[in-house]
């Protein structure tokens, strides 16, 4: 039996700590994707996380449309994302908008594939310090007092973006990829709002922090990542399992720690039944745990949009 903790956004919405990404449901398989969805419900997920760029719109139909079988004996919320423009027959992506037309036309297209009335949490999808942010701001908090959304954040790692967003809009969420190894927010936690939340995407780094991490070391980081080298890698890998073998629990403490809404993606329901065992032994984490942690990985920084 799972224990769900719960994180309150500060605008009284309740997000599972460990919350569904639904980016990489194998959506052609209708019944896999209800399964794995319906025992994520089961195991006290309460938030599930789409974008409308994912799957060019069919994602959102797709969730939206399994999600509504369990409303009934679920309380859940769904968070989505825009500011891409895509061309769905085509499968394409045309490029990035964050204009406040688009904006309060994309809505109305997510709550249309959704099937609900409100969208629970809205994300900017990116964002660049080009961008006519003070435009975009205003577009979220209309959408808000017309009643379209609840909540509203940003889904972006450029430091220069974050902190105008920190300083001049009301939002209540960052999504960021934040994990042992891609541990970058950390520089930029100290200066994050005390009401925003984080939200952790990629938190087992492509698979990279699990229990398939050696398989996972040579087939998808054969040229090693931001500062590691593959050999690196391994050696980081191997120190980190000695502080707990389950790699995966000991990233969700690492997370917990910092507060972090956990959202992780799931391609099978194996992948989510390891998951929610691992968010089982999720290990609370001491002092000396993190500075143990901290000696075995490198310290990352944002090197770019700062």
């Amino acid at each position: 039996m799972t224990f769900m903790k719960n994180i309150q956004l500060k605008d009284g919405i309740n997000l599972s700590e460990f919350s569904l990404g639904c980016m990489n449901l194998p959506l052609s398989d209708s019944a896999e994707t209800e399964k794995i969805i319906g025992r994520a419900l089961e195991a006290g997920v309460t938030h599930f996380d789409t974008a409308d760029l994912y799957q060019f719109g069919e994602n959102e139909r797709v969730v939206g449309n399994i999600l509504r079988k369990f409303q009934a004996d679920y309380d859940f919320t769904i968070g989505t994302k825009a500011g891409n423009e895509f061309d769905a027959a085509k499968q394409e992506k045309i490029g990035w908008n964050p204009s406040a037309s688009h904006l309060k036309e994309a809505i109305k297209q997510s709550i249309s594939r959704l099937g609900v009335e409100v969208i629970d949490l809205y994300q900017l999808h990116g964002g660049t310090i080009e961008d006519n942010k003070d435009e975009t701001i205003g577009a979220f908090e209309d959408l808000k007092q017309e009643g379209l959304i609840r909540s509203y954040g940003i889904s972006s790692i450029r430091p220069n973006v974050i902190n105008y967003y920190m300083k001049h809009s009301s939002i209540s969420t960052l999504m960021m990829q934040f994990n042992l190894i891609d541990n970058r927010p950390l520089e930029i936690l100290d200066d994050i709002n005390s009401d925003v939340t984080v939200l952790a995407r990629g938190p087992v780094m492509k698979g990279l922090l699990s229990k398939n991490s050696k398989e996972i070391l040579k087939d998808k980081f054969e040229d090693g990542v931001m500062d590691y080298s593959q050999s690196e890698l391994n050696h980081t890998i191997d120190a980190l399992s000695a502080l707990n073998p389950d790699l995966t629990a000991l990233s969700y403490g690492f997370l917990r720690h910092h507060n972090a809404v956990i959202v992780n993606g799931v391609s099978s329901i194996e992948q989510l039944e390891s998951n929610i065992d691992s968010y089982n032994q999720m290990p609370e984490l001491s002092q000396g745990d993190l500075d143990q942690i901290m000696a075995a990985v490198k310290m990352m920084k944002y090197e770019a949009h700062r």
